[in-house]
């Protein structure tokens, strides 16, 4: 084996980006505390051709240095908008007919590998605070609740470890929907 040059990974341009057709998913991100955490979500977002990310509340804005050093140029390809509340995205999200679905830990949850894509609708993934998680306000407007099933004694990920594993599992079922 060899390892690829990155002349020979297909990377897309940012004009090439922002001309693809995008995945059917926006990324809230409800209270994010983290700069580091919010440009690697730029950089996972921008891994799996999302629509969009909504900042919402205290998460920060790019441009900003310690964004900037996660998202390696991610700013520049993906789009985003910022909110002042979470429940002001959400209810956007809601009224341009997307399914809500909170990746949170709550009663009645459903686990990951069983959520389905549906392949007409859009998508809104809200990802939380880094301790709080997502507010109890934005779940209560949510259609689903969906949980990372984990097995240690942490029952925690970081933030940006869940966006890739929901990003991946979601792209994954609507690609098979295609």
């Amino acid at each position: 084996m060899r390892k690829l040059l990155n002349s020979e990974l297909g990377r897309k341009t940012v004009a090439e980006y922002r001309a693809a057709d995008k995945s059917p998913f926006i990324i809230v991100l409800d209270n994010v505390r983290s700069h580091n955490n919010i440009g690697s979500i730029f950089r996972t977002a921008d891994a799996f051709l999302v629509e969009a990310i909504y900042l919402c509340g205290i998460t920060a804005q790019p441009p900003h240095r310690d964004i900037q050093k996660t998202a390696l140029g991610a700013t520049e390809s993906v789009s985003w908008k910022y909110f002042h509340s979470t429940e002001g995205a959400v209810k956007e999200l809601k009224n341009d007919g997307f399914i809500l679905i909170a990746v949170e830990q709550v009663e009645g949850a459903t686990m990951l590998q069983n959520m389905t894509v549906e392949p007409d609708k859009k998508h809104a993934f809200i990802f939380g605070h880094e301790i709080n998680g997502v507010s109890q306000q934005v779940i209560d407007m949510c259609d689903l609740c969906v949980e990372i099933p984990q097995f240690g004694a942490k029952h925690s990920f970081n933030i940006t470890v869940s966006a890739g594993i929901v990003l991946w599992e979601a792209s994954v079922k609507y690609s098979g929907c295609k």
